[in-house]
């Protein structure tokens, strides 16, 4: 289904008109991705509030809970897997802790370190949270056919894999 004209295509027919020259088609591309990820961070944040969430506990939560039983990380397998500083991490565990959704344990695998791991009240709100924030998900996304979705994820993927090659970073 094609979809009208938008503000977007009104840019780059005015610079289409100015620089004849430029291919603009990119930025056409990345426009639509900016407006979109503006729009999606918006809608995501919302969820998160009703949950009394941000978008950097949300993750730090999720990660634990995906994790499996016993729900708990060392700080570095966070860190690896939220993909923030030490000191990003140290500022939301803190608060995370703070909330008493999180407890900061000795490792019993080595006593050196600590474990993170969700505190029962954390357990049931993350589980809450996730549950309202894929079905949001649904939600935004429900203008695509599964095979649109389907087409649009591997060619994310595809532009996601070049770009990295090229050594831009995610941070």
């Amino acid at each position: 289904m094609e979809s009208s004209t938008d503000k977007i295509d009104r840019i780059l027919a005015q610079w289409r008109r100015e620089r004849p020259d430029l291919d603009v088609t990119q930025m056409g591309v990345i426009g639509r991705l900016g407006r979109l990820r503006n729009i999606l961070m918006m809608e995501l944040d919302r969820v998160f509030r009703q949950h009394d969430l941000n978008g950097a506990s949300f993750d730090v939560l999720a990660t634990l809970r995906r994790s499996g039983p016993p729900y708990a990380l060392s700080p570095s397998q966070l860190i690896e897997w939220t993909m923030v500083t030490s000191g990003t991490m140290t500022n939301r565990l803190d608060k995370l802790e703070e909330a008493g959704l999180i407890t900061r344990q000795r490792n019993p695998e080595d006593g050196r370190g600590f474990v993170v791991a969700l505190t029962p009240l954390g357990f049931e709100m993350i589980d809450a949270a996730v549950t309202d924030h894929v079905a949001n998900q649904h939600r935004l996304l429900e203008g695509l056919s599964s095979d649109e979705m389907s087409q649009l994820d591997g060619l994310l993927r595809k532009w996601l894999a070049a770009v990295s090659d090229k050594g831009v970073s995610e941070q």
